[in-house]
């Protein structure tokens, strides 16, 4: 599904004196079975921008299209059924989404809700749990028992299991160990080869650099940047600094050498591509 937010702005409590602004004149588009890493500084509008892809929030101005859904500020709530079945959501704090007795049970509840039978509801929850990898001695425990990498992995395959053509994760390796957050960036790419739209939230620019297609960079509700990731942290290390972000870790490495007098031809944006970079280009006698 394509997503295109139109001169979108937002805010909390509009029309009333309380009214805080949050989202300005946001214009942008995501294409079909595209990866989007969407980063900023905390406060920057990330949060409040990907929960207007299902219709949580709705614009205070302009439109969103999502394929050939358009939510505006006059959008019923009675008509954004369809399109939450198609737009899985996984927020940052996971035990906020959790709520039924086990874990089958709550994976269970969006297939549910969307017409499913039971015994659809369980195979898509099952399916749902084995993709992420919750392994099945825990489907009947109480998902607050769960640790919290645990619970990260159940609130995910909640967001699967009704089969969404777009996911959304906001900080989506919260609470992993770096094997689980090797896993998840698998699990992004097995969701972009199945054909999925997935837009994620995060501050760790080596997940950026892995499996984003494309990059928006959010400041102050601002769209300041959107262009692939290469492009991005080609950028000059000011742009960097000005916007409070870090480049990947072997950008970083690079600058901190690049300041102790080994220049390398380009900026390196993978551990391997600044061994490769070292290898080649700094003497080594």
């Amino acid at each position: 599904m394509a997503i295109t937010f139109e001169k979108v702005n937002f805010s909390y409590g509009a029309g009333t004196t309380l009214a805080r602004s949050i989202l300005h004149d946001v214009t942008l588009q995501i294409a079909t079975g595209q990866v989007t890493a969407i980063v900023g500084q905390t406060g920057s509008g990330k949060s409040t921008l990907i929960q207007h892809i299902n219709g949580l929030l709705k614009p205070t101005s302009g439109r969103i299209i999502i394929d050939d859904f358009q939510l505006t500020a006059s959008t019923k709530e009675k008509i954004l059924v369809q399109l939450r079945k198609n737009v899985g959501i996984v927020f940052q704090f996971p035990e906020n989404q959790l709520f039924a007795n086990t874990v089958l049970e709550d994976v269970m509840y969006a297939p549910l809700n969307f017409g499913a039978t039971k015994a659809e509801a369980k195979l898509a929850a099952e399916q749902a749990l084995k993709r992420v990898g919750v392994s099945s001695e825990l489907w009947y425990r109480s998902p607050f028992e769960l640790s919290g990498g645990q619970m990260r992995r159940v609130a995910m395959a909640g967001a699967l299991s009704s089969n969404p053509n777009v996911v959304i994760m906001d900080e989506p390796a919260a609470g992993l160990d770096p094997k689980g957050q090797a896993e998840l960036l698998n699990l992004v790419q097995e969701l972009k080869a199945l054909g999925k739209t997935v837009v994620f939230i995060s501050h760790q620019m080596d997940h950026v650099i892995a499996v984003a297609d494309q990059v928006i960079v959010m400041q102050n509700g601002h769209v300041v940047a959107q262009e692939s990731p290469k492009k991005l942290f080609n950028r000059d290390l000011s742009w960097f600094e000005t916007m409070k972000l870090d480049l990947p870790k072997a950008g970083q490495l690079a600058e901190k050498l690049r300041k102790n007098g080994v220049f390398l031809s380009r900026r390196p944006l993978t551990l391997i591509e600044l061994a490769d970079l070292i290898n080649k280009e700094v003497d080594h006698e």
